[in-house]
């Protein structure tokens, strides 16, 4: 949906603007949700393709070492997916987030909580990194608000349906 949305937007920027001499060429590659495939894709497109940004990745996992890249080859990566938090202490100059970070998502789902006026809730999560990131967040914010959080469940990402159901 993101690429679409991209392609979509750069299409209705040069129709509107058909005059601007500069052209952004882009290039898609699909890291299949893979660690390894998105660094190795960055990298082609940084030391092959010259790239002079990348926009994405699309997860955090991802984006931690693609931004490592962009930071040795001085390229640019743009994300408006990665949330996790810790991905703003490497402090980079060559990483742009445009979405909030986990900790702004923990307070305001913990004010919709203090609105409902819940006392107890349990997080059901991903078991994925993205997942754990947010939950130490997540208690904090609703211990500020009053809400107790007794338990936690982690679903593992390949369960099947059947499994997430017991």
């Amino acid at each position: 949906m993101a690429i679409l949305c991209i392609q979509m937007a750069h299409q209705d920027f040069y129709e509107h603007y058909s005059h601007y001499q500069t052209r952004l060429d882009l290039r898609i590659m699909d890291s299949e949700k893979d660690v390894i495939r998105a660094a190795s894709a960055a990298f082609d497109l940084m030391k092959n393709e010259k790239v002079h940004a990348i926009i994405e990745p699309l997860f955090s996992e991802q984006a931690r070492f693609v931004i490592q890249l962009g930071h040795k080859l001085h390229v640019p990566i743009v994300s408006f997916s990665a949330t996790s938090s810790s991905l703003s202490s490497t402090r980079s100059k060559y990483f742009i987030r445009t979405t909030q970070d986990d900790c702004s998502q923990s307070q305001a789902i913990a004010a919709i909580i203090e609105a409902y006026g819940w006392r107890e809730i349990v997080p059901i999560y991903e078991d994925t990194e993205y997942g754990r990131g947010l939950i130490p967040y997540l208690a904090d914010e609703l211990e500020k608000v009053n809400t107790r959080v007794p338990d936690r469940r982690a679903i593992d990402p390949n369960s099947e349906e059947s499994e997430i159901l017991e």
